[in-house]
């Protein structure tokens, strides 16, 4: 059986799927660069509490869980 291939999706503080950013990512590299890029933008007009974005990776099973939270 080949390896499934790992999913990542950036969520909010409170674990929601971000409407701006809610899509699938490869990699981790690629959800952490994404969110950077609308916090530099975008995201300068918002709060420090909706700045604040979590990824999560698909399991397996297709539950999403957090693995990190990126620094400002």
């Amino acid at each position: 059986m080949a390896p499934q291939r790992l999913l990542y999706r950036l969520v909010a503080l409170d674990g929601t799927p971000l409407p701006v950013l809610d899509s699938p990512y490869d990699s981790d590299e690629a959800a952490l660069a994404a969110a950077k890029n609308w916090r530099d933008g975008q995201g300068l007009n918002c709060s420090i509490s909706q700045r604040a974005i979590g990824v999560e990776v698909m399991t397996r099973r297709g539950s999403c869980r957090t693995v990190g939270y990126p620094r400002n």
